[in-house]
This record gives C-alpha cells, structure tokens and sequence, in this order.
C-alpha cells in the first residue's frame, strides 16, 4: 500500500506491508485510454464531456457526482439521505460509483484528460488540486451560502487549516467525529497467554523479549505444538500499523498515516525537521527488531510475504491463538474472534531507566479523524445547486446517515445529539460501508453529538486508552509537522523524485540489517551515504521545514 492521501482504517482492513515508498505524483496517461476503460459500476462520461444536459426535461438542475467507494452493493441512489440532497436543492442529481481499484487505475489520465465530475467524493487530495488548480473551483468566496460548513470550521479550526491555501479552499473535509480521534497504530499481547504463564504486561524492550522468548518456548496456546508467532509484523515501512512506531519509546514521534511528513521518513524535534533515515532511534530500532528476529521470536519471512499469510496467523482458525505481539488498528480488526484474549499494550521504555514523560506515541489522530473530502469541478454548471447540496451534506443529521445509514432504517435517534447504530447492521453487515458512504462521506459530526453501538471506533477508543499518556506527551506544535503543512506543488515533485533515489538505497539496508545484522559496523557508511547531496536528503528536509514553518506561524 502507497500512502497517498488520507487512508483511513475500517474494521476489516487487513495491509500485509513491506518496505513502502512513499509516492506523491503519478504517471499521466492518454486520453484516449481514460476513455476506453470501464471505472467499477459504470463507464464515467466521455473526455469531451461538455455535451451533457445541465437541466431535466421539467427544468431542475442536474448535478453529477462521482464517489469512490469500499464497495457497491447498496446503490447510493437507494439511500434515504441522497433523497434530502435532491429536496435541498431542488435538483436532479446523477450519482455515479466507483471502486477503490478501477478509480486508482483511471485516475491519473482523467485528470491529465480534463474529466472531472460536478462534485468528487473522496477521489482527490491536496496534490491533486496543486497539480490541477486550474480544474477545482475555489469554494472559499461560497461558503457564506453553506452555513453548515461555516459552523463546521468554526468548531474545528484544524479542518479549515488543512485544506485553505492562501485563502483559496479548493477541497472540503469530512469529520467522522470523536470516536475516531485516536492514533492509527497500537500494540496488542496475547494477555491470556501471560496469564497462564504468570508473566506481567512488558513496559521496557527487554521485558517484551523476555515475554516473547517465553512465548515462543513454553506452548503459551497449550496445543502441544510449536507454532507459535511471538511478535507479528506487517514489515519495516513508516506506515500504518508499523514495528517502527518503537521508536516512539526512544523518544521521537511518528505520525504514520497518510501524506504526512512523517511517512515519507522526516519528523520534527523541537520545531527542527529531520529525517529518522538518519537517527539513533530508527538504528536503535532496528537494531532490537533484528534481535529478535535472529532469536526466532518474528517470523524470517516479514518482509517479503503477503497480507494473506500475515492474516492467518493473527486471526488463525478463531479458536486457538498463533500470535503474541502484533500492531493494528484495534484488537477486534486483528484478531477477529480471537480479540477477547488480547490486551493493548502501554507505550514501551526503551530501557529502564527513563521516565514517563520521555515517551512518545504515532501521533496520526487528526488523520484518523479528517479526511480530504469533496471538491467541485471549475467547470460544473448550476453552482448555486451544489451549494445547497453541500450545505446539507454538512448538516450533523446527514452526516451521520451519510457515514452509518439511513435513520430510522439504520440509525434511531433518541434525543437531539444521540443516535444508536442498529445491531441489524452488523447481523447482515461487516460494519457500514455497505449501506452508507462511511469514510468517504462529506460532512461533519460534532463532538456534541454521541453514537452508540459503532463497534470500530468503540473498539478503537478503548484500545487507544493504553497509550493515551504517550500521546499526552507529544508538543502537536514542536514534535509533530502538522496536517496542515503542505508543500508546493513544484515541492511535491522534488520530495517525490529525491524519496525514490532516497529509498532505492535506504530500503535495502534497513531490510539487510533486520535480516542479518551488521548495523552497528556499517551505521556511519550508511549514513554518509543517505546525506549524500546527489540523494536530495537536504532540500527535502528544506522543504518540509519551510512547510513546517508556515503552517506553525
């Protein structure tokens, strides 16, 4: 997985991950290809685009809007709350939904082909609207026609920040509330099998290998076999759900997720951007991990298997546990049945000696969080139509059915502010991507409103209770390159090409190191190398500094 844009966990998703390269422009395609491949449901509308009614035969606008989804069971057009869109304004309008897979396959020559629909729904990013400025309408002048958007930013201040460029707001964010303000990674131990070994939870590396020697010994499982997998990991990568958010204990904060600064490899220390290709932290890191692996406590095959694999052994037959340690989203997304038996671990102290303020966690809440949402095309006709329908898309109580269901069918409502998810859902559903937009609505769910029986972000809060007081430790203004700060257009270009010369060498030797050791004999090398001027690790450090600056002035 290539951490482009906002990524955001669900229930079910499952990443067998190696070592990523971050990515942030890509290859433009004809137009002709644009045109001749089928997106998911339906074939999106010639390259020419221009010969299609703007009003019905009755004489109400039309307004076409493209979403991609998870997936496309349930029509959007079924759905109750696309009924209140249309009352909102008085419009027609024409919903067309695209997979996840077809839309990343087209994307990129639409776009090079002009084709872009009235209203997208989570189909770009900020590197979209630099590149293409020109073909996104600046929604900035409007917002006195969508006062639910206005209350929206009033109330997170955050949101408005992350999409506004020099006063220009080319894309919209979505808030799927409270529930999902956590950080995206967590640890999780077997807790049963420390139990019944009588060990404690680990609070330092030393003690985890302790724990993970045991349960690779001592037939924790009680099967009679030797098949357990002390610590499971995803692979070496500054992303979602990775070992590498240990280096957390040393110190230093990630924030693994999304466009950040921090997954493409630099982080910010007291307000200084530097890169972790180059620190004590990612060395110590690896370092341990390599240890571990050679003592036969991670499996010699975690950078080079697929997602499937990693998946059987941490859900396996749902009744007897393989996995000890691992790093997810949330003990009921890891493990499946077997969650119960598992516990969210505190941050871990590299060594004893540390107190607790010296430790930090991923701090990726606001990616978890917002998301980059809606944008209009320069070129949609009956603009004062969308207005109102993104009013309405940011009205609370549509939000909420855009993101859970319909209400009454889906969702009850008890008071003003509360709303209850139906156990139906979950009966004939995984969660509610099914019969709802979930995270790729356009809207906004105040902190003030309450949604009970979300069993994701109900799983996902009470585990990211265990490193809340890490995370209380992060300055979000000195240790993290916010959300916020975005590069340039012509910065994004220059970040991207230096990164693949960067991680073309990187790569290799953090892989060789995990593998077979040697870190501490060829560390200096290595890092005379990285800091090579051909490699751009400079300029890119420049450029997120300067980012960085900005967006904390």
């Amino acid at each position: 997985m290539v951490l482009r844009g906002r990524v955001l966990p669900s229930e079910n998703q499952k990443e067998g991950m190696v070592m990523v390269r971050p990515a942030i422009s890509r290859t433009m395609k004809a137009c002709a290809v644009a045109c001749s491949v089928a997106l998911g449901i339906s074939v999106l509308g010639a390259c020419s685009g221009n010969s299609k009614p703007t009003t019905t035969k009755d004489g109400k606008p039309i307004v076409r809007i493209s979403m991609r989804r998870n997936t496309t069971a349930v029509k959007l057009s079924s759905m109750g709350w696309t009924k209140k869109l249309e009352a909102a304004c008085d419009c027609s309008i024409e919903w067309t939904e695209i997979t996840d897979n077809a839309w990343g396959q087209q994307k990129s020559a639409k776009m090079a082909a002009g084709d872009f629909p009235d209203i997208g729904m989570s189909m770009y990013d900020r590197n979209d609207i630099s590149k293409y400025s020109s073909q996104f309408e600046d929604i900035a002048p409007h917002l006195k026609k969508m006062p639910n958007v206005q209350k929206f930013f009033t109330a997170r201040p955050v949101a408005q920040k992350m999409v506004e460029d020099e006063g220009k707001i080319q894309i919209l964010p979505s808030d799927r509330g409270k529930g999902y303000r956590v950080s995206a990674t967590h640890m999780f131990i077997n807790k049963a099998w420390l139990d019944k070994l009588g060990l404690s939870m680990p609070t330092t590396w030393d003690e985890l290998e302790n724990v993970l020697k045991a349960f690779k010994t001592q037939d924790p499982n009680g099967n009679g076999k030797a098949d357990e997998v002390p610590m499971n990991i995803r692979g070496l990568n500054f992303g979602l759900w990775s070992a590498l958010t240990l280096m957390n204990s040393t110190g230093v904060t990630t924030a693994f997720m999304g466009a950040s600064a921090e997954s493409q490899g630099y982080y910010v220390q007291d307000g200084k951007v530097k890169s972790y290709l180059t620190s004590d932290a990612l060395k110590d890191t690896i370092k341990f991990l390599n240890k571990l692996q050679s003592e036969g406590l991670i499996p010699k095959d975690s950078l080079t298997r697929d997602g499937s694999k990693y998946a059987a052994q941490t859900t396996s037959d749902g009744k007897t546990a393989i996995t000890g340690f691992s790093f997810g989203w949330s003990r009921q997304n890891e493990y499946g049945t077997l969650a119960d038996q598992y516990a969210s671990v505190p941050v871990l102290k590299q060594t004893a000696g540390q107190s607790d303020s010296q430790v930090k966690w991923d701090y990726s809440q606001d990616y978890t969080e917002l998301a980059n949402a809606l944008t209009v095309s320069k070129k949609a006709p009956n603009k004062d139509a969308i207005w109102k329908i993104i009013n309405a898309m940011y009205d609370p109580e549509i939000s909420i059915q855009q993101y859970y269901g319909d209400l009454d069918k889906y969702v009850a409502k008890s008071d003003n502010n509360t709303y209850t998810i139906s156990d139906k859902v979950y009966e004939k559903y995984v969660d509610t991507r099914e019969i709802a937009a979930q995270d790729r609505f356009a809207g906004w769910i105040p902190d003030d409103y309450t949604i009970l029986n979300d069993t994701n972000a109900d799983a996902v809060s009470a585990d990211n209770e265990a490193v809340q007081p890490a995370l209380n430790n992060v300055n979000e203004k000195t240790d993290v390159v916010s959300i916020y700060a975005a590069p340039s257009a012509k910065d994004l270009d220059t970040l991207s090409t230096n990164n693949t010369s960067i991680f073309n060498y990187t790569d290799n030797m953090l892989a060789t190191w995990f593998q077979k050791g040697g870190i501490d004999k060829q560390w200096d090398e290595y890092v005379k190398q990285v800091n090579n001027k051909s490699l751009g690790l400079d300029q890119n450090i420049s450029i997120w500094q300067k980012a960085y600056d900005v967006a904390e002035k």
